[in-house]
């Protein structure tokens, strides 16, 4: 029986998981997310992490309200069995958030490093240097050897991430978008492996994998996707503007990539295109995003605080 109400701060943290897990499914009915992506894909992030800690605190926090006698915190040696059961259902939501993104994190660099053994055999001899202007790709800070170039009648375009990352292009490419173009298509690229974008995507899809079917929301990983390619198209757009970046977003709209590899082919090339188009500012909303994201997170940090202080 749960004494002096000692129930409520574990009751405070299932709903904050509830909310949370509610959340995922309603926000992506929210179309300004494009607007301010870099704090969008922060709220995203928050949402998962409040989850997470909800969940994990939620069994401590309520066997704390049912042995708990008055202002003191009891001593965990004579509740042995309920704290050991507490351990137990935190350890099992952390274990198999470890296991699926051990198992993620590994197929995912197993796909890559496979992927870049394929296409240095397949590569277009660098030295010839077959695409307009690619000097200027040096300036961009990625040696040489990062950039692989195919020899193939379509035009595609991705990035394989870690250690030893590539940018691959078609040549396909710099010939339908010239040098400008080419210079939007590369910098979209280098955005995604200097601002890490594989890392969120990885962080996402861990969380998807980990979540029983019925709560997860495919909308959610979705979204995320298409809000690290507007960030890549900022980072292209600073170099060369808006119209080369547009150009290259309806060429490259249905290239194909491999798994594990992230390119602008399966986002939404209207939603980017309308971004892209959209010269407004939107600080307010970023920052008002920020300080909602970083409040979700401190609630159920909060909450616990309170079950540990109350008397």
């Amino acid at each position: 029986m749960l004494r002096d109400n000692g129930g409520v701060p574990a009751l405070f943290l299932l709903l904050i998981a509830a909310a949370c897990v509610l959340t995922t499914h309603l926000l992506p009915r929210w179309r300004g997310q494009e607007r301010a992506p870099g704090s969008s894909l922060l709220l995203w992030q928050a949402i998962s992490i409040a989850a997470i800690l909800a969940g994990v605190l939620l069994a401590p926090v309520a066997v704390l309200g049912v042995v708990r006698d008055g202002p003191d915190l009891p001593d965990p040696a004579a509740h042995l069995p309920l704290l050991l059961v507490a351990i137990v259902v935190s350890g099992v939501l952390l274990g198999r958030l470890a296991v699926r993104g051990h198992r993620v994190g590994t197929a995912l660099r197993t796909s890559r490093r496979r992927h870049r053994e394929l296409i240095d055999l397949l590569a277009v001899d660098p030295g010839g240097e077959p695409l307009p202007d690619v000097r200027r790709w040096r300036a961009l800070g990625s040696g040489p050897r990062s950039l692989t170039v195919l020899a193939h009648a379509t035009p595609t375009a991705y990035c394989v991430p870690g250690l030893s990352s590539r940018v691959v292009v078609s040549d396909t490419v710099g010939k339908q978008l010239g040098p400008v173009g080419l210079q939007a298509v590369l910098a979209h690229e280098v955005t995604h492996l200097r601002q890490r974008h594989d890392l969120i995507l990885e962080f996402f899809t861990v969380l998807h994998t980990a979540v029983p079917a019925g709560f997860r929301s495919d909308r959610g990983l979705s979204d995320g996707r298409l809000l690290v390619e507007i960030l890549a198209d900022r980072g292209a757009e600073h170099l060369v503007g808006r119209t080369p970046v547009a150009r290259a977003i309806v060429l490259l709209a249905d290239a194909p990539h491999p798994e594990g590899a992230m390119g602008s082919g399966g986002a939404s090339a209207v939603a980017r295109l309308e971004r892209l188009a959209d010269a407004r500012s939107y600080t307010a909303q970023a920052l008002l995003v920020g300080v909602v994201s970083g409040l979700l997170i401190a609630l159920p940090l909060v909450v616990t605080g309170w079950a540990l202080v109350r008397g």
